[in-house]
């Protein structure tokens, strides 16, 4: 089942994004939760050249990925979960739980240091919030997760199908979470016990700098309520909100060649945790 799954692992993964794609986009249609400030024509087709080039560099760079290394610990009985002999079940929902951490520590690392976050503020870069914002990552962003991503899967050594299974999970619930759409209150509050709504990561693309230094899970919510880093609401509301950083706010930094070079142009800025680079 394994083998078969890691065979079938592009298939599986593109399968499940063009689905979810697909369910966002007419949800977003349908109700949207603001409307947008900038055309979907002008924004999407940076936003989604640059998932393009992402796919394209891991496959060439990392071709088997974290999965792959996931089958290798297990048959070399790398990593913790190969020795505590748990259940299979346990051991994967334990794995996609750590891996879910580890992504909520590496999102704060992002945000704490200024080169990092020279890096990762292309994502906040965006002047509007959608699905596609939530695929949109710098590749040198891109290939140290993954860099990351493998150090944790080596020493965990989780299930090869729970890393699919965390993979598949991350990549539509990061759509999800930066939908623009519209859930009645009652259930948001209810989902947001769990899983990241979109309301509550929308939250963390504020231009307010202690607004945007909260809510740094993509997948499960549990951390930021545990760790104190959670905000419930904007200080100006969902529709009164302004999306974005203040670094970049021309609409001509939206193209995929200027996305590509911001985290060499001008200084850090006001780092949402470590403040200005240099201190200044």
């Amino acid at each position: 089942m394994t083998q078969s799954a890691f065979a079938n692992e592009p298939a599986i993964r593109l399968g499940f994004f063009f689905g979810i794609f697909a369910i966002m986009a007419l949800w977003e249609v349908v109700t949207p939760r603001r409307p947008r400030v900038v055309s979907r024509w002008i924004r999407w087709p940076s936003n989604l050249g640059v998932v393009a080039l992402n796919t394209a560099l891991l496959r060439i760079l990392v071709p088997t990925a974290a999965m792959g290394l996931a089958l290798v610990a297990e048959e070399r009985g790398w990593g913790l979960l190969n020795h505590l002999g748990l259940p299979g079940w346990l051991a994967a929902g334990l794995a996609v739980v750590v891996l879910d951490f580890a992504v909520y520590l590496q999102h704060v690392m992002f945000h704490a240091v200024p080169a990092l976050w020279r890096l990762h503020r292309m994502h906040h870069a965006d002047l509007d919030f959608d699905m596609t914002t939530g695929a949109r990552f710098h590749p040198i962003e891109i290939l140290l997760s993954m860099a990351i991503k493998l150090v944790v899967v080596s020493a965990l050594g989780p299930p090869a199908l729970a890393v699919l299974i965390f993979e598949v999970l991350l990549n539509g619930t990061s759509m999800f979470n930066h939908g623009n759409v519209r859930i009645l209150p009652g259930v948001d509050r209810v989902l947001r016990w769990i899983v990241v709504t979109p309301d509550m990561h929308r939250v963390h693309h504020s231009i307010i700098g202690r607004e945007t230094n909260s809510n740094f899970g993509f997948n499960l919510s549990w951390w930021d309520r545990l760790l104190g880093t959670y905000r419930a609401q904007p200080a100006d509301g969902h529709q009164g909100m302004t999306i974005g950083i203040a670094q970049f706010r021309d609409p001509r930094e939206l193209r995929l060649d200027r996305m590509l070079v911001q985290p060499f142009r001008g200084s850090a800025g006001d780092a949402p945790i470590g403040g200005r680079e240099g201190g200044g």
